[in-house]
């Protein structure tokens, strides 16, 4: 698949793995003397550092009739900035980050736009140089923005022939009603092939601002606190303070069923859900526990117990909880064969209405927490996982001492609670199963 963001990984970056760190990480918070606000991470012991940005909305301040317009702006970040003598092409920015050991990336998803740098602390001033031109001065040649332009309609035509592109389409646009999450953040033929450069000025003005309201910022490495405030203003203080508006909350238009697409492929594609329930929710770290027996990861889950070891329906099946900034919805998915599917779907929906009735037994319950605690501090494992962490964390408005707290909020769940969770929180009569494939014995419920 053609990507759109380039990783360029210098030989020097990849050797410069940081210490692992637990969970536990001494992170301070940090106000630029222009007013950016940043958590840090201090780890002096090797010179690199790894910094993070998230500009929120993302693919979702499209503009209507411009949706994938983010998205292909996004990638055009490197394809061309700079002014006057400074200017340059994609091919002269990417010998300039290549030559200093940096490495940049940058992703739009429905949520936010993020910006990832490393940075060896020698040549710290020039990638942040280069960084900030690409963010605060990309300049969207013509030609730049027809040659991405097809890259992104060649990805768009490709999905629309790959059965879980196909079946998360389908789940999207009967779930979100005409919020933006209910359509693909590459957009269509037809709403790409007509975007033009002014498009993209557009889009970037919408997504790319300095209000701490809407940009999160984390670093980790060899950096201090002082040289961290100046290195933000110099990068993104010439940003525009307001941005387009963000979008409301979705109104889920999600209703109990079976929807089928009908597409020639040995294994049918599933994908189904209800509403679910975000973490600002009291049942939050319940619900996050009970997924996890459920069909989360691993081969202990009810799910896949019943469903592919019990059965041999299918090789892997999973849920998980969908939590967006604007909509929450517990969801799962599972290929299976199309003469089973029907079984498939019949047995998730009886152990989701088991599970709702009969509760979680205290084994189960004490396995999941085992396993939650014990693998959450493996999480933190290095600079760059660390900051997208702590970028995370703020963009979804967690408190900075989380990491050392969220264990014994895990721990402190009980069987009465997250059995009546159980009981209140999932909904097998509610449940949406879209489904892509030629399966036999399914009928479509609507």
């Amino acid at each position: 698949m053609i990507r759109l963001m380039r990783h360029i990984l210098a030989p020097a970056l990849l050797l410069l793995t940081a210490l692992p760190l637990r969970a536990e990480v001494p992170i301070q918070e940090v106000t630029s003397p222009g007013g950016l606000t940043a958590w840090l991470v201090e780890e002096h012991s090797i010179p690199f550092t790894a910094l993070e940005i998230r500009f929120a909305g993302g693919a979702s301040l499209d503009e209507p009739g411009k949706r994938g317009a983010t998205y292909l702006m996004t990638g055009l970040l490197e394809e061309g900035s700079g002014t006057g003598e400074a200017e340059m092409d994609s091919r002269e920015f990417g010998r300039a980050v290549e030559g200093l050991a940096a490495q940049f990336s940058y992703d739009a998803h429905s949520d936010g736009l993020s910006v990832s740098a490393r940075f060896l602390s020698e040549n710290r001033d020039e990638a942040v140089a280069l960084l900030r031109q690409s963010l605060v001065e990309p300049t969207f040649p013509e030609d730049a923005v027809e040659r991405v332009k097809s890259q992104v309609l060649s990805i768009i035509r490709n999905d629309a022939k790959d059965p879980q592109k196909i079946a998360s389409t389908n789940f999207a646009a009967q779930t979100y009603g005409n919020h933006p999450y209910a359509t693909s953040i590459e957009g269509t033929e037809a709403s790409v092939a007509p975007l033009t450069r002014e498009d993209m000025i557009d889009a970037w003005r919408n997504v790319m601002v300095k209000d701490n309201n809407r940009v999160s910022i984390a670093a980790v490495g060899d950096i201090t606190p002082e040289e961290l405030g100046v290195l933000l203003d110099d990068l993104l203080g010439e940003l525009p303070e307001r941005g387009g508006p963000l979008p409301g909350q979705a109104n889920l238009t999600l209703t109990p069923g079976v929807s089928i697409t009908l597409y020639d492929t040995p294994q049918a594609q599933v994908i189904w859900g209800q509403e679910g329930l975000g973490m600002d929710d009291p049942d939050f770290f319940p619900a996050y526990i009970l997924n996890q027996i459920i069909g989360g990861s691993g081969f202990d889950s009810r799910l896949m117990t019943e469903v592919r070891e019990n059965r041999g329906l299918t090789y892997g099946i999973y849920s998980w909880l969908a939590d967006r900034d604007y909509a929450d919805v517990w969801m799962g998915s599972v290929a299976s064969d199309n003469r089973r599917v029907s079984e498939t779907i019949e047995v998730i929906r009886d152990e989701w209405a088991r599970v709702a009735e009969e509760g979680v037994t205290a084994e189960e319950l004490e396995q999941a927490k085992k396993y939650m605690t014990g693998a959450y501090p493996l999480r933190f494992d290095g600079n760059g996982t660390i900051a997208r962490i702590l970028v995370g964390m703020q963009h979804d408005d967690f408190p900075i001492d989380y990491p050392a707290g969220r264990n014994d909020r895990i721990n402190a769940v009980t069987l009465e609670e997250i059995n009546r969770v159980a009981r209140e929180r999932l909904h097998p009569d509610r449940l949406r199963f879209v489904v892509v494939g030629q399966p036999d014995g399914l009928d479509e419920v609507n």
